[in-house]
């Protein structure tokens, strides 16, 4: 081990011995959009043999051994610029929107984030979206089903993951969390319906528990939403659809040009939505949400965001459905877990028919977030950040129907309000040797949540009390402290950190308190602008429903996750890039959540498999995507033939085609398929898999904008979900074990007028 760290110590300082002596000219600058003269990150800036990306703010440093170099300066869905440049000048590079060319991506050294960061940002400019589920969805592999009515949380799947509502995908906006810890539907609960489509000018996205910035629900990915701090244009929008549907939207610039050119920026945006939805019982579906944001450059080093926003909505929910209520010959499982084939109920219904009227629920959010984003000098930057929101959520759910209770049926109603409130702060620094770079950072981020009269009851179909499952307030605090050091030298970089959590979970008066730490490694070589290999590796959690914690019922508090990702990003073609990794993820404790209020300990779980992304560029008007994900999802402790996941996704797989002409005609034509599911440990039972496509086609001009969107283009049959469920049924003698559904759109048309000004 001695002889070990010796060898590495010197094979270092050869490195860095070897960069100082070649004589480096330092070149520094900032890129930012002409219009909004906001920073563009990512912007690629190289020259012969050399090259470097843009960081959040903007700027770039490149060391040359040339006095004056020219530089070229792209980013995709910008035109290219050349500029002329010297050492010792600063430069302010203002790029202009242009057409997407993938022979601007280059694929160069940095943070382990880019190519997840260039491929999102491929699909941002080239697919209309028009919903938070499509903001979701542009993320490789994730997908999303809605089964309780559109104003509940999606369920999330990806990388062979259940994630139910949240528990193993970490979902953040503007750094502030979405997760809701022990949230009465769910842990980690993250519901992003409050986010407006209009107001997204960037999202990141990373799979597995490697990167120290993200804690808690890391497991499976992390997704984070950033919305524009300037908008080029002012909006207003009209949408009408099928099943009586309607939404109108606007963003709406609010201060001048010329104060825009002094840095400062401020706008509003609202949204409107009504929907019956396809089910025989109308939905009644409405959403308002109204955000608004304003940010000023304070000096030459400081820049201050102040952001609020206010989301509220209420649904009716005809909820899942039984296969037997259908029709007959579907399949069920006897007394001895064996499948069988049975008639249908005593009285059928439609697959968009519903049992129980009474579902539906409401929910609100408040937002409000602060940030100081200070320029320190001599290469140190400090971000800080407050935030505070609050949040109601009423459900009224029946899945089982008169399975537990035959006379009043099962009818649950699950409600909390509460109070969430944190703090962001990271301090950064960048030391240089040379043509090595050195980016240490040091975070810390406190949260407190607060929840007032936490209940979920057993209550009639009018809502009245009938008995508590559980009931009571809960004081939940988590703070994390991590570092994080980055070294990049020639083609190598090499990234390690690590994170530090403290939880206090308060429920009916009791506490407990536990600590987890998380180590990262990352490790990058890019053989040149066409290739590069990584791998990733590291520790994450999933932290434990507060209710359940002072239970202590068998499930862990913070049960741990340990993945490695090895990947390639490729560039064969000019215009073909190419994402794939293999990967592998064991849990020491996966969470089952259940509609009868229950977290289930549900053992060691190991996952593995390969993810494959590939953009192509057919033409300069034409883009092809594809996307395949596999995934082996098992319980780690398993006999032969048992220890399937249920609803875990093993074959998935997303693609299509994209367009944006000259003359204003865009959209696309896109697919999204999962293959068959196990519905129980033992696969006795299915969650059947489907196919469906979608149609986007937009004509654009500079002051007007007319959509259509058609989903299920080709009217296919399919369940957006499924589940196994003991459920009983009005007028059958005892309940039944197996898989109940909620059906998937059928063909839904959308046309949408927009004003630009």
């Amino acid at each position: 081990m001695h002889l070990l760290k010796k060898t590495a110590c010197i094979v270092l300082l050869l490195i860095v011995s070897t960069s100082l002596c070649r004589a480096q000219k330092i070149y520094k600058g900032t890129v930012i959009d002409q219009i909004t003269r906001q920073p563009v990150e990512y912007a690629v800036v190289s020259t012969t043999g050399k090259g470097t990306t843009t960081d959040k703010n903007g700027d770039f440093r490149l060391n040359l051994p040339v006095d004056s170099a020219t530089l070229t300066v792209s980013f995709i869905g910008y035109t290219m610029q050349q500029v002329k440049a010297e050492h010792a000048k600063p430069l302010l590079i203002s790029l202009n929107r242009g057409s997407i060319d993938l022979k601007e991506v280059m694929i160069l050294p940095g943070l382990n984030n880019n190519s997840f960061h260039t491929l999102g940002n491929i699909d941002l400019n080239l697919r209309p979206i028009n919903s938070s589920q499509d903001l979701m969805r542009l993320v490789p592999g994730l997908f999303i089903a809605q089964h309780m009515g559109g104003g509940k949380a999606e369920q999330i799947f990806v990388r062979g993951f259940d994630a139910d509502h949240g528990t193993d995908v970490n979902v953040s906006v503007d750094g502030m969390p979405v997760n809701m810890v022990s949230n009465i539907h769910g842990q980690g609960y993250a519901d992003l319906h409050f986010l407006i489509p209009e107001t997204i000018a960037t999202f990141d996205y990373g799979k597995g528990p490697y990167y120290t910035g993200y804690g808690d629900f890391t497991t499976a990915a992390y997704l984070a939403f950033n919305t524009k701090d300037a908008l080029d244009k002012s909006t207003i929008s009209l949408e009408r659809g099928q099943f009586n549907t309607f939404r109108a939207a606007g963003v709406i610039d609010l201060l001048s040009a010329r104060a825009k050119q002094n840095g400062e920026n401020a706008y509003i945006a609202g949204e409107y939505n009504y929907t019956d939805g396809a089910f025989k019982l109308p939905e009644h579906y409405k959403r308002t949400n109204l955000f608004g944001k304003y940010s000023k450059q304070l000096g030459a080093g400081n820049k201050l965001t102040l952001s609020a926003s206010t989301f509220s909505t209420t649904w009716v929910a005809s909820g899942e459905i039984p296969q037997r209520a259908v029709g007959a010959g579907s399949t069920a499982l006897d007394d001895n877990g064996n499948p069988v084939t049975i008639p249908a109920a005593p009285v059928t219904i439609s697959r968009f028919g519903t049992i129980d009227s009474a579902q539906g629920g409401k929910s609100s959010r408040i937002n409000a977030l602060a940030k100081l984003s200070s320029d320190l000098k001599n290469n140190w930057t400090m971000e800080n950040q407050l935030y505070y929101t609050h949040y109601k959520f009423l459900l009224h759910v029946n899945s089982t129907f008169f399975a537990l209770d035959s006379i009043n049926g099962d009818e649950k109603q699950q409600h909390e309000e509460r109070d969430m409130f944190g703090y962001n702060g990271k301090l950064s620094n960048r030391k240089y040797w040379g043509n090595n770079l050195l980016t240490s950072t040091v975070g810390l981020s406190t949260r407190f949540d607060r929840t007032y009269g936490t209940d979920y009851s057993f209550v009639t179909e009018q809502y009245q009390f009938l008995s508590n499952v559980t009931h009571g307030d809960i004081r939940q605090n988590n703070t994390g402290l991590y570092l994080d050091e980055t070294f990049e030298s020639g083609k190598w970089l090499l990234n390690a950190g690590s994170r530090l959590d403290y939880f206090s979970f308060n429920f009916a008066g009791s506490t407990r308190t536990d600590v987890i730490a998380s180590p990262k490694l990352n490790v990058q070589y890019t053989a040149n602008e066409q290739v590069q290999f990584y791998l990733k590796a590291g520790k994450g959690f999933h932290s434990n429903n507060a209710i359940a914690v002072i239970g202590n019922n068998g499930l862990q508090t913070l049960p741990a996750a340990y993945g490695a990702d090895l990947g390639l990003n490729w560039k064969p073609l000019p215009r073909l890039y190419l994402n794939a990794a293999a990967w592998y993820l064991y849990l020491q404790q996966e969470f089952i959540y259940t509609d009868d209020g229950d977290i289930a300990p549900g053992g060691r779980t190991r996952r593995m498999g390969v993810d494959l992304s590939a953009r192509y560029q057919l033409a300069p008007w034409l883009f092809a995507a594809l996307n395949i994900n596999l995934a082996r999802p098992r319980l780690a402790d398993s006999a032969k033939n048992t220890g399937y996941l249920p609803l875990a996704p093993t074959f998935t797989s997303t693609g299509g085609l994209d367009f944006k002409l000259k003359n204003g005609i865009n959209g696309g034509l896109s697919y999204r398929y999962m293959h068959d599911r196990p519905g129980n440990n033992t696969y006795t039972l299915k969650a059947d898999g489907y196919f469906v496509t979608d149609l986007k086609v937009n004509y654009t001009q500079k002051r007007y904008e007319v959509g259509l969107t058609i989903e299920n283009l080709l009217n296919t049959q399919w369940q957006e979900y499924a589940v196994e469920q003991v459920s009983r049924l009005r007028g059958e003698a005892a309940p039944v074990d197996q898989m109940s559904f909620t059906p998937g759109t059928p063909f839904f048309a959308k046309l949408r007028v927009a004003v630009f000004f």
